[in-house]
């Protein structure tokens, strides 16, 4: 049986019978939908979703991180003044460089 990562689940047809109801009644529950007594989806709250997203997005800025640490640990004394929001545009168009540079 795949592993189930909620306190509670709900059949999908029982979901489909009162989907405002199991919204409410989750409250900041995460519950497992089941399709034939396996996950077939998660329905998260949005604050958990917004959290995830926000531990996504450091995820994708460490790399961006890391080389700078190692830049500098090579030449301290060409440090690069950054936002946060430089960080972010380079993060976010990185997956982007990726793969043109691995399709060419």
């Amino acid at each position: 049986m795949d592993a189930v990562l909620a306190e509670t689940s709900i059949g999908i047809t029982e979901l489909k019978k009162n989907p405002s109801a199991v919204i409410r009644d989750a409250g900041a529950s995460t519950v497992v939908i089941l399709h034939h007594n396996k996950p077939s989806a998660y329905l998260v709250p949005a604050r958990s979703y917004e959290a995830l997203m926000d531990v996504l997005d450091d995820l994708q800025l460490l790399p961006v991180v890391q080389e700078r640490i190692a830049n500098w640990q090579v030449e301290p004394d060409k440090v690069i003044d950054m936002s946060r929001e430089e960080l972010e545009h380079i993060a976010r168009t990185a997956p982007k460089r990726a793969a043109k540079a691995a399709s060419k």
